[in-house]
Parts: structure tokens; C-alpha cells; sequence
């Protein structure tokens, strides 16, 4: 991956000293209807760019967007008011909060942490406004991208800002996540497994392209799955599946095959007469589902076949469950291939709001390499794009 500064290096050389930092981070947490914070994690995961600056004896402005507010049209429920006060008890000093902030009418001194309204809320942000651009890269002397979920945006904070700033950096928390996805995509070690699962091949068709001409083996699950079983003549009976994309499915595995690398496809299933969680579970060789059947896993051979292929892997990518976990009865497939992941020996990352619930389910935290804090930018890496974060941080860092 193409180099780029990171904010580390700055302040170990001394260069943010006295220094007014901007650090765009992802504070974008869930709230109840009263306005109180119910999962801090991406609060958490902002304080180490944010200390680092501190120590380094910076003046410190932090913003992140929260919801999905009205550009120029403040509501209560649209601040960051609840945000500040947990940043202020995780970082063990005052953090004000500051309405109106663009035209820089206000003052943040070394060792001070001012968090800055919602970004989302100025006019021009989420259209990247060269106007607001300017306005942002005025207002500090060292921006910091440290918002990884934002990272596939092109918008005023994310990426006017870096810019029209004196210096535009990569937190700890971004670059993290760029290091891992040049340790798994642009230098693995093989082989290279990708599990991609979804409910559908449409929304992950340009995902299953472009890793078809890099990975050693490419498991798909869930309703992806189903597609790829029909596209191989098998029966899936009423389960979830897109018979227009079967060209699509079948030239991934065609792509596979001329690399000598394949597509697993399940030899046993989990099937259910209904879409349930009391829903009677029955395991069939995958040629045998009936024709009211729902296929809601993979079956224990399959999921064996499979973990045993992942312990085997130098490079692991997950994407997806591979059944609805969410089910006791259907999730054996996905619990498999958790503890398969978990006790590779391969560098594993993943990334994805379901494969985080499963991760989390199953306890292996721990014991995977990397785990993705973006949804979406994950996704477009996936897919072989170049997000805008990296793009701009790395001319600037050629500059």
C-alpha cells in the first residue's frame, strides 16, 4: 500500500508540539430515546489518537459526525453533548463542546480537548464544499484521519480537510486498519481464504470478482451460498437465492478454476420447512433438498470440510456468516468456522456488522488478527477500491 504519514511519527519527532490538531474521528455511537449512550466502543476507540496528541503537548479539536442530521438544521438530538461527557470521563479532564465552529471563532490551548458539533451538521460537508474545505484546513496546523468507518467518503472532514491542511495524517486507529489490509490483500501469506456471505449475490457480486482473482480458495454462505449451489445444478428448494446472477456465480468459478483455486461448494445443509427459531432443523446431503425446504446453514460435513481448509490458511478474510447464527439451530455452520478462524495460525481480519455479532458470540476476540471498525469502507477494500482517505493521505504524504 502506498506510504503515508502517520500521526505516531509526528509526535515522536516532536513535530505536534504546541501544535492546534484536528482529529476526525468515528463518534458515531447508539443512543436510547432519552439520548444516552448504550455502546461506547467507537468512543473508546477514539481515545489513543486523542491522548497521543495531549502528550505530545498539542491543542486538541475533535469532531465526528452522529446520525443523520439536516445539513445547516440543529436539533438536540442531532449534538454530541452526550459524546463529550463520556470522553471527558474516559480521558480524565474537561472536554467543552463547541456549536458553530467552522469560522474558528473560538480557542483550544496545548493539553486542552475541545469536541466540535457535529460535522455532519455544516453546510457542505457531505458534498466536500471547497468553500468549507478551506474554512476546515484553517482551522489547524496537523489533520488527523482516525475514522475508518468514514474512510470511504469523500466529505469536508474526511477529506477536504487533508487537502487543504498544512499536514494531513493517519491516526493510529486508520493506520491500524490500512495495515492489516495490505497484510491481508497486498502481501498475504498463502494461502489466501476469503469467506463472503450475504443474503444476496447482488450486493456482493463486485466483492466475489475482484477476489476471485487473488484468493486460493473463496467459501461463500448465506443466501450467496444458495445462488452458488444452483448455479452448480444442485436443488435449493424455496431458500433465498438469485437465479438471474447464476452467469455471475458461474463465471467466479470458472475465474477460480483457470487460477487453480476454487469455489467450496456444500455438501450437506441445514434445511427447515420455515424461517424460525423453533423451526425444526434437518441435515441433507445437499442433493437431496426437497422442494419446500429452506436452506438456513451449512451442514456439518461441509462446516468440517471447511474449518479443516482454514487451519490450513496463511491468510484468512471474513465477511459473513455462513447461516443464520442468529438461530440455535442454524448456527453450527458459523460457530465452525469462528473457532476454525480462531485457531488458525494465518493472519485473519474481519469486517462487517454480522461477522462482528458472530465474533462476539462466539468469544474470539481475542484471537483474531485484525477486526474491522468499518462496515462500508471494508467493504469497497473488498471490492478492489481505492478509498478516498487513503488516496488523499497518500499524495499529501508525496507532497
Amino acid at each position: 500500500m502506498t506510504a503515508f504519514i502517520r500521526f505516531t511519527d509526528l509526535c515522536a519527532q516532536g513535530r505536534a508540539k504546541g501544535q492546534r490538531v484536528f482529529i476526525r474521528a468515528d463518534l458515531n455511537v447508539p443512543q436510547d430515546e432519552q439520548g444516552r449512550i448504550t455502546e461506547d466502543t467507537r468512543i473508546r476507540a477514539s481515545v489513543p489518537a486523542i491522548r497521543l496528541a495531549l502528550d505530545a503537548g498539542a491543542a486538541v479539536m475533535v469532531t465526528s459526525h452522529l446520525g443523520r442530521p439536516t445539513e445547516g438544521q440543529f436539533k438536540p438530538e442531532d449534538s454530541l453533548q452526550p459524546v463529550a461527557v463520556r470522553l471527558a470521563e474516559l480521558l480524565g479532564q474537561p472536554v467543552r463542546l463547541i456549536a458553530d465552529w467552522v469560522d474558528g471563532d473560538f480557542s483550544v490551548s496545548p493539553g486542552e480537548v475541545v469536541l466540535l458539533e457535529n460535522c455532519r451538521l455544516n453546510v457542505g460537508e457531505k458534498k466536500n464544499s471547497p468553500e468549507l474545505a478551506k474554512k476546515l484546513g484553517a482551522l489547524c496546523d496537523i489533520f488527523v484521519h482516525d475514522a475508518f468507518g468514514t474512510a470511504h467518503r469523500a466529505e469536508g472532514t474526511t477529506y477536504g480537510i487533508a487537502e487543504t491542511a498544512p499536514v494531513a495524517c493517519a491516526g493510529p486507529l486508520l493506520a491500524a486498519e490500512m495495515d492489516a489490509i495490505a497484510k491481508a490483500l497486498a502481501n498475504p501469506n498463502r494461502p489466501l481464504v476469503a469467506i463472503v456471505a450475504g443474503s444476496k449475490v447482488s450486493t456482493k457480486l463486485t466483492i466475489l470478482q475482484s477476489l476471485a482473482s487473488k484468493v486460493d480458495q473463496l467459501i461463500v454462505g448465506g443466501g450467496i451460498a444458495n445462488t452458488f449451489m444452483l448455479a452448480a445444478g444442485l436443488p435449493i428448494g424455496k431458500s433465498l437465492a438469485e437465479p438471474d446472477l447464476l452467469g455471475d456465480a458461474k463465471a467466479v468459478i470458472e475465474a477460480m478454476k483457470a487460477r487453480g483455486a476454487d469455489v467450496p461448494i456444500p455438501t450437506d445443509v441445514v434445511v427447515a420447512k420455515r424461517f424460525a427459531a423453533d423451526a425444526e432443523a434437518t441435515v441433507k446431503q445437499a442433493a437431496d433438498v426437497a422442494e419446500d425446504d429452506l436452506i438456513l446453514d451449512i451442514g456439518p460435513e461441509t462446516a468440517a470440510k471447511l474449518a479443516a481448509q482454514l487451519k490450513q490458511a496463511g491468510t484468512i478474510v471474513w465477511n459473513g456468516p455462513v447461516g443464520v447464527f442468529e438461530f440455535a439451530a442454524f448456527e453450527g455452520g458459523t460457530k465452525a468456522i469462528a473457532q476454525a478462524i480462531a485457531s488458525s495460525e494465518g493472519f485473519s481480519i474481519a469486517g462487517g456488522g454480522d461477522t462482528l455479532a458472530a465474533i462476539a458470540k462466539y468469544g474470539i476476540e481475542k484471537d483474531v488478527g485484525y477486526i474491522s471498525t468499518g462496515g462500508g469502507a471494508f467493504l469497497e477494500v473488498l471490492e478492489g477500491k481505492t478509498l478516498p482517505a487513503f488516496e488523499v493521505l497518500a499524495r499529501r504524504a508525496q507532497a
